[in-house]
């Protein structure tokens, strides 16, 4: 190879070394110090792009599974109201009951009167201030006085709706509810509205108690597959989040040892370069010695 002063092919290869050795250095610390292999665009454009979309999707996953969480809060929050209804409606049915017999005196039956009226009270009470996060579950005004649709996954299409509607507002069969309270059991709006005098009047009473349970058996019924369905889909959407996270990591997560290992090897390649950019600037020498 020939000296020549203006080109020198050595140094130049050395610098060129030097700047690949530079650039994947700066590349593996950039990934160390991000823990992502895909820091901009241009590092990997079509794993950006199927990053993003994934990104989105356990983003919308992590969502769902709060409002799945939430609508199993609220659901049990309403079936354990009807729960508690069921329990007194019990107690109405035994009062009921021990009513029908004639071994009772008048003040026997005044005295179950008065528990009867509160227990029907009670129902009311819990009719109307059953609630979840300040708002109302029954009544006209309530959640679930429409269909209630709740949002259990990441895509607009992943929906579940509960609609309790004609349940709660009782139907033709089986009446639930009537303007003044439950069907056939006492009015809401006075104090003293189940007064049963006799062994007939407490003999309806037991029959309208009966179709009241059946009716509240129901509409638990319906909550309780409503809460199983959300505890199967909370499950399924456990497992797609946890391989949606996984797939993700697989594109954007930067290997560590990889990574590790190719700027130890770059810090030393670039050391290297240098030493030998070195040793190629100092050929200009030789040139001059040739002239002395």
């Amino acid at each position: 190879m020939a000296l020549s002063i203006f080109t020198s092919a050595s140094s130049m290869a050395s610098t060129n070394a030097l700047n690949k050795s530079n650039n994947l250095l700066s590349t593996a610390m950039e990934r160390l110090g991000t823990g992502k292999r895909i820091n901009s665009a241009a590092d990997d454009a079509a794993g950006l792009q199927i990053a993003t979309r994934l990104q989105g999707q356990t983003n919308g996953m992590t969502v769902a599974k709060r409002n799945i969480s939430d609508a199993t809060a609220l659901l049990q929050t309403a079936e354990g109201a009807f729960d508690e209804v069921s329990n007194i409606m019990y107690r109405m049915k035994d009062l009921a009951t021990q009513a029908a017999n004639d071994t009772n005196t008048e003040k026997d039956r005044t005295a179950i009167n008065a528990e009867m009226n509160d227990l029907n009270a009670e129902l009311k009470n819990i009719m109307d201030n059953t609630s979840y996060a300040g708002d109302k579950l029954f009544g006209a005004s309530g959640k679930f006085a429409s269909a209630m649709n709740f949002q259990i996954g990441s895509s607009s299409g992943e929906t579940m709706k509960v609609d309790l509607s004609a349940e709660l507002k009782g139907g033709t069969a089986g009446t639930l509810f009537t303007a003044s309270g439950f069907a056939g059991i006492g009015d809401w709006s006075s104090a003293s509205g189940i007064n049963i005098s006799g062994a007939d009047g407490a003999k309806t009473m037991m029959q309208s108690l009966e179709t009241a349970l059946n009716s509240v058996g129901a509409v638990r019924s319906k909550m309780g597959a409503s809460i199983n369905r959300l505890g199967h889909t909370a499950a399924n959407l456990a497992n797609m989040k946890d391989n949606t996270d996984l797939a993700l990591s697989n594109i954007q997560d930067a290997d560590f040892a990889n990574e590790a290992s190719s700027m130890t090897r770059n810090q030393m390649l670039a050391q290297t370069s240098m030493s030998m950019l070195k040793q190629s600037n100092s050929m200009s020498s030789m040139v001059m010695s040739l002239l002395g």
